[in-house]
């Protein structure tokens, strides 16, 4: 999948000081991680399968990285403890989207920001409506993901604003899958 690779390499630059990672994984951000910019990459994901499918790229990251086994919705992490926030491909699948943000803006810091790359759902009526009719069919395919969860809405609610945001669909891809966000978010 060149074209979220692609993004990928867009988004994870941006991040500085002590990174917070929902949905760790199979570590695919890590080759875009800059050493010189951060510290230290607290990767977090409470699915062992997904975890054991990156162990090497955890192995080789070029960045000290702490993998924690734990949901979104549960961080085991103190208050104001992370520089930067990364959130990509995870919020379709955490089950408690709203408390999983909530959980992300009790651990950043004040000065602290969110780097976001999401699919989800379309503001189109027609797309959405498909996504709607889908999502139960993909959801049982795709280990949980949702099509159908509003991103941008769903940081509003959990009290971030939106400083920076691009929405659009991800060329190459069915528009009911393929509609995406991505930005930086403050609490």
């Amino acid at each position: 999948m060149d074209d979220v690779t692609a993004e990928r390499e867009r988004v994870i630059p941006l991040a500085r000081g002590v990174v917070l990672e929902i949905g760790m994984g199979p570590g695919l951000n890590l080759p875009f991680y800059n050493p010189l910019h951060v510290t230290k990459i607290i990767g977090v994901d409470p699915n062992d399968a997904f975890l054991h499918l990156g162990e090497v790229r955890h192995r080789s990251s070029r960045v000290p990285l702490e993998i924690m086994r734990a949901p979104a919705e549960e961080l085991p992490l103190s208050d104001d403890t992370v520089d930067t926030a990364v959130i990509t491909y995870t919020l379709c699948s955490v089950d408690d989207p709203e408390l999983a943000l909530g959980e992300v803006r009790r651990v950043l810091k004040p000065d602290g920001r969110v780097l976001f790359l999401e699919h989800g759902l379309s503001p189109e009526d027609d797309v959405a409506r498909w996504q709607q009719r889908l999502n139960p069919i993909w959801r049982a395919l795709a280990v949980g993901c949702n099509l159908t969860r509003p991103v941008a809405e769903l940081l509003q609610r959990a009290g971030f604003s939106i400083s920076d945001m691009e929405e659009y669909y991800l060329g190459g891809t069915p528009r009911v899958l393929g509609f995406h966000c991505r930005g930086v978010a403050l609490p």
